[in-house]
């Protein structure tokens, strides 16, 4: 990929990890919408999503998928079901993370888990510490060459929603975490 000065370095095997970490987060989740909705967006998104993480070419259907996903959320009659597909086109999306050096693109990375996290914590009747184990599985799931690039990024920036705040949770609030690094998962203290 092309990058400009200031921008970070990003290859396409870096960008598929980081595809590749959201569609595990968005798939558990996408069934709080199938289970409410007869509408094949969000699974459309995740399957493009995960073709182009599975080595494909990156082409316009992770692009048009991840927008029809996010028209489903939109649609979606309960709140858990539409951060449900919401995280499945933040998966599809993820794949157009810019290089550019911006605490922005953090939230390119981290959204489909905190999304798919907000969901889990709504289904479990808002429940914070359901989101906030969802958030310990991702420093797990986190591979070093996924904290490898979020550490090429500034600080996710805080935010006063429930998703920016999971976005700013350990993993997206302290990309510099050591790859390799394996945090004690919080259920497990």
């Amino acid at each position: 990929m092309r990058i400009g000065p200031g921008d970070v370095p990003l290859s396409a095997e870096e960008l598929r990890a980081v595809v590749r970490f959201a569609v595990e987060f968005a798939e558990e989740v996408l069934p709080i919408f199938d289970e409410r909705h007869d509408d094949a967006r969000p699974r459309a998104a995740v399957s493009a999503a995960r073709t182009f993480a599975d080595g494909a070419d990156r082409t316009k259907a992770q692009r048009i998928t991840a927008l029809d996903a996010h028209r489903a959320a939109k649609e979606a009659t309960s709140e858990a079901a539409s951060h449900a597909a919401r995280a499945a086109g933040d998966a599809a999306a993820a794949a157009y993370l810019h290089p550019l050096a911006q605490a922005t693109q953090v939230s390119h990375i981290l959204r489909a888990a905190a999304h798919a996290a907000r969901a889990a914590e709504l289904v479990a009747g808002d429940v914070p510490s359901v989101g906030e184990q969802h958030i310990e599985l991702a420093r797990l799931r986190a591979t070093p060459v996924l904290v490898d690039v979020l550490s090429r990024y500034p600080r996710a920036p805080a935010g006063k929603s429930r998703v920016a705040q999971l976005i700013s949770a350990p993993i997206g609030g302290n990309p510099r975490l050591q790859p390799g690094e394996e945090p004690i998962p919080s259920v497990l203290r």
